[in-house]
């Protein structure tokens, strides 16, 4: 058999790969990009025929064909938090059925890094956006705003936008915490916070609103670092805190990593959990239900959080009305340490 080949560049093209399977070139396309709707056996017989060619697709010649490319890409603040990988799992589940390749940007937490990546990954004319939370500088709004191209926010809710969200409260989640604390009868509560981006200092609000109005708040009590959460982070910063407040009885951590941490910590000190100290996380990470004691925690929809956002923005690719907001919610989840 004759290879013909591109013209230009004497590789294998898709029209060869549909002749060879005896499908149509879309129905080749739609096989070799795991649409879901082709049947099984066509799926088959388009990737032997590929195979057998040695077909590669090239992006960058469909998105010119097509105006846009076959990517949806998403932006998250970290690589190493548990959360944004269930996030980016279910966001990839669902995209792939419908051919859509998943292009992930991890900016770092850094705002201008976010507005660098997007704007490097706007130059292929992505099919969809999803980005994480409004901490966006101006000029990214102004690049979103321009582009025309479907996007959704994840893990924050923020109707004044008037933007595409899926999430939920975080300031009603640090509230939940800081009345679970108080009506277990604790009255000197502490907030310990590490990273402190956005969702971080809403979770913060929302604890300091409800102490103010039960008229016992105390600056004093919040330890807040810049640095990266972490369970050796959340030891030392709740021994900081217990030198110089040891009359505190009840602490709500920003993240997991940093109540575990605070957990270990009071095993070694021979601090009694919850007798002494009450302790309250957030995410409910794994491992969260297996310390000792057993660690109470805000649990967060990260699985449905990536799984809604990803079906909104297919129905906003599709020209289908969607709802702007999508409030999943949380779960307190109560155990042993508090």
């Amino acid at each position: 058999m004759t290879r013909m080949g591109s013209r230009s560049t004497g590789r294998p093209t898709l029209n060869e790969v549909a002749r060879l399977a005896a499908v149509s070139p879309i129905t080749a396309s739609r096989a070799l990009r795991g649409v879901t709707t082709v049947a099984p056996e066509l799926v088959e017989k388009v990737r032997a025929a590929a195979l057998s060619l040695g077909y590669v697709a090239n992006p960058a010649a469909r998105a010119l064909a097509s105006s846009h490319s076959q990517t949806v890409v998403v932006l998250v603040p970290s690589l190493s938090n548990q959360l944004f990988i269930e996030t980016l799992e279910a966001i990839q589940n669902v995209l792939r059925t419908r051919g859509l390749e998943v292009v992930i940007g991890n900016y770092h937490y850094s705002p201008v890094e976010e507005e660098n990546l997007l704007r490097n990954h706007l130059v292929n004319r992505p099919r969809g956006l999803l980005l994480t939370g409004f901490d966006h500088t101006p000029a990214l709004r102004q690049l979103l705003a321009a582009s025309g191209i479907p996007c959704v926010h994840m893990m924050e809710l923020d109707p004044a936008r008037g933007a595409y969200c899926v999430g939920f409260s975080q300031e009603q989640a640090g509230a939940q915490a800081a009345r679970h604390l108080l009506d277990s009868g604790r009255r000197r509560l502490a907030y310990v916070a590490a990273q402190l981006d956005p969702r971080v200092i809403r979770r913060g609000n929302g604890f300091r609103e409800v102490l103010q109005a039960a008229g016992l708040y105390d600056p004093a009590l919040e330890v807040m670092v810049p640095q990266p959460s972490s369970i050796g982070l959340g030891g030392e910063l709740f021994a900081r805190l217990l030198e110089q407040h040891p009359d505190v009885d009840g602490v709500f951590f920003c993240n997991d990593d940093l109540a575990q941490g605070a957990s270990l910590e009071a095993l070694r000190r021979g601090i009694a959990i919850p007798r002494q100290v009450s302790l309250v996380g957030f995410n409910d990470l794994p491992g969260s239900a297996h310390m000792i004691p057993r660690l109470t925690s805000i649990r967060t929809p990260r699985e449905e959080v990536g799984q809604r956002a990803a079906q909104l923005l297919l129905g906003l690719i599709d020209g289908v009305p969607q709802e702007s907001e999508v409030d999943l919610g949380f779960e307190l989840v109560v155990r042993e340490s508090s």
